[in-house]
């Protein structure tokens, strides 16, 4: 049971109705964006690009709908929450984030979110890539993640590989490159290094901003989580139409980074998502900080009792 210790008192307080409200629209918003994932499944049928984001982070659209007023919000007429994980009661009787209790809990996974999401904030993106990642996933492949034809078949798809420098900064789209094409990679990426290396033209660590809000659980607003998520679509249909697949089936051009024009427009798409990545980020950190400045007037009031 959440303890009543008083917590952010200079959140906004929000009146049943607003809260209730904002759930609704939360849960409305997330349906549309899950809409598709949910109709093709329920179907039986997989989609090799909407899936991505429920099957390769794991969280369902369940997730994805349940609302969190943030750290800076408190509910008034809320006391069904008291019985939801990382919640309380401050002095006014108002239901808010157990920031102390999460920050605690989850130590190593705030600290290591925050020190990623400063790092990238604070390093210049790279634009070179050209999405070239997927390409050296089937590099010499004859079996592949997804079944959907080549668009240059195998020998042209090796070609492009070949007259190209592979430039992939983001350990978890390098770690499904083919054996023969890690060595063409100008860079080695591991986990220990992912701090130092991801950077916020990476169409993936953009993506990743999705799963870093799902794991900072009920100090991110619900708007903020959306947003994320709205993001990560956006990206991972770019990130498949410039893939070496053939995905004309879903209503999509493909984008020929092998062609000038297609590598201008990749670049163009990708600057878009870095912008949008670093305000995310931006607001991510805040999130973070503003807990930790909960808890730390918490105690400040605390200690002069």
């Amino acid at each position: 049971m959440p303890h009543a210790t008083s917590t952010h008192d200079t959140a906004t307080a929000l009146s049943a109705h607003d809260w209730q409200r904002l759930e609704s629209q939360h849960r409305d918003r997330a349906d549309r964006l899950s809409q598709a994932y949910r109709e093709h499944h329920a179907r039986g049928e997989k989609h090799a690009i909407d899936d991505f984001l429920f099957t390769y982070y794991s969280y369902k659209p369940a997730v994805l709908r349940r609302w969190h007023p943030g750290i800076d919000r408190s509910l008034e007429q809320a006391d069904a929450w008291l019985e939801k994980r990382w919640y309380q009661q401050d002095a006014a009787g108002r239901v808010t984030v157990d920031a102390a209790g999460f920050l605690v809990a989850k130590a190593d996974l705030v600290r290591n979110i925050e020190e990623l999401t400063d790092a990238v904030l604070n390093r210049p993106p790279r634009f070179g890539c050209f999405g070239l990642h997927e390409w050296a996933m089937v590099y010499k492949q004859d079996e592949r993640r997804h079944p959907i034809p080549l668009r240059l078949g195998q020998r042209g798809t090796d070609d492009v590989v070949e007259s190209h420098e592979i430039s992939c900064s983001h350990y978890d789209a390098f770690r499904f490159f083919t054996p023969e094409a890690r060595p063409r990679n100008s860079l080695q990426p591991t986990r220990a290094t992912q701090c130092a290396l991801d950077q916020a033209g990476c169409l993936h660590a953009n993506m990743d901003i999705y799963k870093w809000c799902i794991k900072l659980g009920p100090l991110v607003p619900g708007e903020l989580l959306l947003d994320a998520f709205e993001l990560s679509r956006e990206i991972r249909w770019v990130d498949m139409q410039a893939s070496p697949y053939d995905v004309s089936e879903y209503g999509v051009p493909a984008i020929e980074i092998e062609t000038a024009a297609g590598k201008a427009e990749y670049v163009r798409l990708q600057r878009g998502f870095a912008t949008r990545g670093q305000a995310l980020r931006q607001r991510m950190l805040e999130v973070i900080r503003a807990a930790r400045d909960a808890v730390l007037e918490v105690q400040q009031i605390e200690s002069r009792a």
